[in-house]
């Protein structure tokens, strides 16, 4: 008997308890399920130009770009465990990133070191209008505590884009 109830136990579906209610778990991780795709597409897009950087400013651009992709990157755990404690599944494959990612891939074989930058730029920028987004169905459902982590996030991203728009000036 023993045998059957742990089989019947790996079938269960998780259900990880909340007080959050069935649509608001259902809303919020649909929008955290998008978000964390986001968040891998950016941090591969980032490692991406980070590798194929070149020119005049390539050291100070190439660590930018680490410095960003490992900022980029330490998001999707908590994102992806914010969705299992509310009570969601979270992502399985890098298929169903693809079909969730609203940043673009950039499969350009070469990318000057300005482009890469304004491209950065814009998708740090479309990462944040997308948070704020995701900040405004926690606030409809009272997540509080996903709230406080996007807010972070919002900072952190903000600060990105500042960093790339003035990486990119001209200086003239």
């Amino acid at each position: 008997m023993k045998s059957k109830t742990a089989q019947d136990r790996r079938k269960a579906p998780l259900e990880t308890p909340s007080d959050l209610k069935s649509n608001a778990i259902k809303d919020l991780t649909g929008a955290l399920n998008a978000l964390v795709a986001d968040v891998f597409a950016l941090y591969l897009k980032t490692k991406n130009f980070h590798w194929h950087m070149s020119g005049p400013h390539f050291r100070d651009y190439h660590l930018l770009l680490d410095e960003q992709s490992d900022q980029i990157f330490a998001m999707t755990d908590p994102i992806a465990e914010r969705v299992r404690k509310i009570g969601g599944t979270t992502l399985h494959s890098i298929g169903q990133i693809g079909r969730l990612q609203r940043i673009l891939d950039n499969d350009a074989d070469y990318v000057t070191p300005r482009d890469m930058l304004a491209e950065l730029r814009e998708d740090n920028k479309q990462l944040t209008a997308s948070m704020r987004e995701v900040h405004d169905l926690c606030d409809e459902h009272g997540d509080v505590a996903t709230a406080s982590l996007i807010e972070v996030w919002i900072d952190e991203t903000e600060r990105r884009t500042w960093f790339l728009f003035e990486a990119a000036r001209s200086g003239e």
